[in-house]
């Protein structure tokens, strides 16, 4: 009996099966961002119309209908950066061909920023978004350069204060105000700039490179630790590990940045 309802109604089973699929699709791709609580308030309509259409409730279900469309060209338009990151993400498997050329780029910048002991901090997105960190800084949507972000970090522009945050191989914004870390047990002569690197990578997924002012040195925080004297070829190759699909934990990240430094001190 149960085969037999399952040979006459495969396509009505597919159908949901394929409707679920894009709709968890579409989610995985906003996750993170503004654009989650209002798509899953679409979804919550759309079931309420399927329920009032089962119920045979005509005129809830007509006032929802048009509520929807509505709703649906509303989405589009407000977060229309959100949908065209997330149509981006659809063409990637693994790595974007253009990532490694964007890693080798914020290597070069913070290397030569540290040369020059101008202080920078650079955020690079992963899997959470950073789209209201985003928003508190002045946008830029450019494609990144080195020059680019040494231009921005020298003290006399006026976006040289705050961070910019990197999402997509772009520059998405600078001067971006990161969260202080709230770790009672870091040093408490660690810098703003180390205790904001510190503080995003507590809240996101973010890979965050910072550099300092006084001593120059390179530091990176990822998965809520923070490593010092990372030397730009060991950063260049952290940043491609760190970006390669999601099969590692926060604890391995970090594991690994310790074991790169301690090989690179060994060596000297």
């Amino acid at each position: 009996m149960i085969t037999s309802f399952l040979l006459g109604s495969w396509e009505t089973i597919v159908e949901i099966l394929m409707l679920w699929a894009a709709y968890y699709m579409i989610y995985l791709l906003i996750k993170g961002t503004a654009a989650e609580q209002v798509f899953k308030g679409v979804i919550i309509i759309a079931t309420v119309i399927m329920v009032t259409r089962g119920m045979n409730l005509v005129v809830m279900n007509w006032l929802l209908t048009r509520l929807l469309a509505i709703s649906v060209i509303a989405f589009l338009i407000i977060f229309q950066p959100e949908v065209r990151r997330g149509l981006a993400k659809i063409g990637r498997f693994g790595i974007f061909t253009g990532e490694r050329e964007t890693i080798n780029e914020v290597a070069k910048a913070a290397a030569i920023l540290a040369k020059k002991k101008i202080g920078a901090l650079i955020a690079v997105e992963r899997e959470v978004g950073l789209r209201r960190y985003i928003e508190s800084g002045v946008g830029i949507d450019s494609r990144v350069t080195s020059e680019l972000i040494n231009t921005i970090f020298s003290k006399n522009t006026p976006l040289h204060d705050g961070g910019i945050i990197i999402s997509n191989q772009r520059v998405e914004a600078a001067a971006c105000l990161f969260p202080l870390t709230q770790n009672p047990h870091i040093s408490k002569t660690m810098g703003t700039r180390h205790r904001a690197a510190l503080g995003l990578s507590e809240e996101t997924d973010a890979v965050v490179v910072v550099v300092s002012e006084e001593t120059g040195e390179i530091a990176l925080a990822v998965g809520s630790k923070l490593t010092h004297n990372v030397d730009q070829k060991n950063l260049a190759h952290i940043l491609e590990k760190v970006h390669t699909p999601k099969k590692t934990k926060k604890k391995y990240l970090s594991t690994f940045v310790r074991n790169i430094i301690a090989k690179n001190k060994v060596e000297k």
